[in-house]
């Protein structure tokens, strides 16, 4: 059977919904930046209330204060948005914006890298807590716990944005993107939807509910890094890799987002298998 798929019967139409919410004058409000807003919002609030909750926590001690995690969706966002586009520029389109460098800051255009905003966060996370004096690791957790809401979200966006499609499928569910070719494709924005957003939130809400690991520093985390990973790593399979890049080592699989999810899997196999409760003596 051929690569490409002529477009079956069965197929489902794109909703063709529109990128823009709605415009303030020259501004136009889309849908991906409501994600990432929407998505870093959620992830404060519901970290608020984890660190309130005093049933999660060893002998009811809790780890922060509230007013911590209003100060630090700042550096969060900070972290995020300059982490992100930096990733991008760096692993997916450098010899691009070496030869026109100023589109660097056209982040209108798109191109933002989950990894290199997980890179940005990390730091923030890591110099803000040294600054208040909080258990990076816990910091972590906390913030961790929440952040599927927003990967969901977003990967909902760059589905209606029509971008980042999947590979060619004859799939009773296969997609014809507007500007997908003139074949189906799978709608590999979904999948990572549904496994990074809805599972992976499921997965540590039972961790931090009903298993009580936020007693347990960089388990929630450590689960959180590899569960992504590993959702990441499944969906490349389906999703058609960046047009700049393309497979990797001469194969026809291997992609860029797998190579650079990879690590997060094994960081966050070591986290878990190396966090230990409140309750022990805790490594510096």
């Amino acid at each position: 059977m051929s690569e490409y798929f002529l477009l079956p019967l069965a197929s489902l139409p794109f909703p063709n919904i529109d990128p823009v919410i709605f415009h303030i004058g020259p501004l136009a409000v889309h849908w991906y930046g409501v994600g990432y807003i929407v998505g870093i919002l959620f992830a404060w609030w519901y970290a608020k209330r984890l660190v309130t909750n005093t049933g999660l926590w060893p002998d009811g001690e809790l780890p922060m204060k509230p007013e911590d995690l209003d100060d630090f969706i700042v550096w969060a966002a900070i972290g995020v948005v300059l982490g992100g586009r930096t990733g991008y520029v760096l692993f997916y389109d450098l010899p691009r914006y070496i030869a026109h460098p100023l589109d660097i800051f056209a982040v209108w255009q798109g191109g933002m890298s989950f990894h290199g905003g997980l890179l940005g966060v990390i730091l923030a996370m890591t110099l803000f807590s040294l600054k208040r004096g909080i258990h990076t690791w816990t910091l972590f957790d906390v913030v961790s716990a929440g952040v599927p809401v927003g990967l969901g979200l977003v990967r909902v966006a760059n589905f209606i944005n029509s971008e980042l499609w999947g590979r060619p499928t004859d799939m009773p569910w296969a997609i014809e993107f507007p500007n997908g070719g003139p074949f189906t494709r799978h709608p590999s924005q979904l999948y990572e939807a549904l496994l990074e957003g809805l599972v992976l939130f499921l997965v540590l809400r039972f961790l931090t509910h009903s298993r009580l690991k936020l007693g347990t520093p960089r388990f929630v985390g450590g689960a959180f890094i590899c569960g992504y990973g590993l959702s990441r790593i499944f969906v490349e399979f389906f999703r058609e890799p960046d047009q700049q890049i393309g497979y990797l080592l001469g194969t026809n699989w291997l992609t860029m987002g797998m190579i650079l999810s990879t690590p997060m899997v094994l960081a966050g196999i070591w986290a878990m298998a190396t966090a230990k409760p409140m309750t022990q003596p805790q490594a510096a």
